[in-house]
């Protein structure tokens, strides 16, 4: 069998469970790589720590459980489906993200006063942000998924360097070596990392599903009708 890692691209707020085992379910891998770290997972699977948590994460954290209510979807339940999934087949999985709170360390230190406050606008601008809105700018985002990471580099130097540019270098090394003692490999990752994480393993068998790939067509139709 020749090395294969393949990227599916997610989101956090979006119904995707079902989809993402039934991927698992027929492709039957072996072994399963999720963006996460222990904390991560543990947050996902007690929510309620997550509410009590202040500052800027918690309003994040906020700001993505009241969209994922809106699409009829629990925060991060794509990557519990393929974890369950996992575990139901026998099919170990991995957690391939850096420690996040020393992610949220690097940030805060990294941010200079003029993105910090930018970023603060940004985020509570986002409370209020509809699913109409939502839709149109995954639209852009799927239509120039390249651009719009470039803006977010310019807009925002700190995060991108931080929350995506580390972690793809990371999540890729950390996929170079589990493939020494695994063929073929599935890894959940943020849609937002593909395209990195595309070029840092460019070099290997991959195959990449993208986020739009993965929403069923009723949502789609649903979000035309708002």
């Amino acid at each position: 069998m020749v090395d294969m890692i393949t990227l599916f691209g997610v989101s956090h707020v979006f119904r995707l469970g079902p989809r993402i085992h039934e991927e698992i379910e027929r492709r039957r891998p072996d072994l399963i790589a999720l963006e996460l770290d222990p904390a991560r997972l543990q947050a996902l699977e007690e929510p309620g720590r997550v509410r009590r948590t202040p500052g800027v994460y918690g309003l994040l954290a906020g700001f993505q459980r009241r969209i994922a209510e809106e699409y009829g979807a629990e925060v991060g339940e794509e990557m519990l489906a393929a974890r369950n999934a996992g575990r139901r087949l026998g099919i170990p999985v991995a957690l391939i993200d850096i420690d996040s709170r020393v992610t949220w360390r690097s940030l805060w230190a990294s941010l200079r006063p003029l993105e910090l406050i930018r970023l603060l606008f940004s985020v509570f601008g986002s409370l209020f942000v509809g699913r109409e809105q939502i839709e149109r700018e995954l639209h852009h985002y799927q239509e120039d998924s390249t651009g719009f990471m470039d803006a977010l580099g310019r807009d925002f130097p700190a995060v991108k360097e931080v929350l995506v540019d580390r972690r793809n270098a990371h999540m890729a090394n950390e996929l170079r070596g589990l493939q020494e003692a695994y063929k073929d490999i599935v890894a959940i990752v943020g849609d937002g990392h593909v395209q990195g994480l595309s070029t840092l393993l460019g070099d290997g068998e991959l195959e990449v599903v993208r986020l739009w790939e993965l929403r069923p067509p009723e949502a789609e139709s649903a979000s035309s009708d708002t």
